[in-house]
């Protein structure tokens, strides 16, 4: 086929189109403060999953941090400019990178909060086998300096902020904040709605534990409201939703594996976007 000057810059047009939706979609959104109450934010946008803030009478609690300096950086600002307390501490959630790498951003004055679990997976070699960045003695400062097993509550002044550990799902080490005057708690990625849940095998996370721990969660906190890594804020049906999804997804694939499929057999009876959990759940049953 002869192309044309007319041929060719279609084709232009329509790369630069593709580009540039991609561009747009990979914009990073500002940070921003959704008010939960008047102590008590959900903070979205930046580079990095969503976190929190917490003010109280005496002092600050901050709940995850972002991913690179710029976007914690903009969290700091936002905070000094709506309250003159310090910000005394910070809880990571779980160890994945979106949650913790902003960590390093944050004052060294901080107490960094975490589940036993969350801090030795933050020091365990990465997928690809290398140290760990927070071996590196220069970022001792900020790896979790206190931890606890299951359950442990924070003073900030006018509410007692309780930290649970309800076991293993997600990862090994995911904690659940709760703010009883609130009737809210901060899960974090122990739910995800509308996408498969994330299981992190390589961090010890288990699909068959993760049935468990989050129907003792859904037993164990009386919050009606809960606020998550990358769903926003959820429900309490969602989460029922979400729990019984995977239980589906768990007997499908025990049943395909019955019939001696292969996992990419397996796999192909289920969305693209499911392949890495389904994989995960084979590798369980097999």
């Amino acid at each position: 086929m002869k192309i044309t000057k007319t041929i060719l810059l279609s084709y232009v047009i329509f790369f630069v189109s593709v580009l540039s939706a991609f561009a747009q979609r990979r914009e990073v959104q500002p940070v921003s403060f959704e008010k939960i109450s008047d102590r008590l934010y959900y903070v979205t946008g930046g580079q990095g999953a969503a976190s929190g803030v917490y003010i109280g009478d005496d002092s600050v609690l901050m709940i995850d941090a972002k991913m690179d300096e710029a976007s914690q950086t903009e969290i700091l600002k936002k905070i000094a400019a709506m309250t003159d307390k310090p910000i005394k501490y910070l809880v990571n959630t779980h160890s994945d990178g979106d949650h913790v790498s902003g960590n390093k951003y944050c004052p060294e004055n901080v107490t960094i909060i975490a589940h036993e679990g969350c801090r030795a997976e933050m020091l365990l070699p990465g997928r690809n086998g290398g140290d760990s960045q927070w071996k590196d003695p220069e970022l001792a400062p900020f790896v979790p300096s206190v931890t606890y097993t299951d359950g442990m509550t924070i003073y900030p002044g006018g509410q007692n902020i309780t930290l649970s550990y309800y076991g293993i799902g997600h990862t090994t080490g995911d904690t659940v904040l709760y703010f009883e005057d609130e009737n809210t708690a901060y899960i974090a990625d122990m739910v995800m709605v509308g996408r498969p849940q994330l299981i992190h095998s390589y961090k010890g996370g288990n699909t068959i534990k993760y049935v468990e721990t989050t129907a003792k969660l859904l037993r164990s906190v009386k919050a009606d409201k809960f606020l998550t890594g990358h769903s926003g804020v959820i429900t309490r049906t969602q989460i029922e939703s979400q729990l019984e999804t995977m239980k589906q997804r768990r007997a499908k694939v025990k049943s395909l594996m019955s019939q001696n499929k292969t996992l990419s057999q397996v796999q192909s009876e289920f969305e693209e976007n499911e392949s890495r959990l389904i994989e995960t759940i084979y590798n369980e049953l097999n």
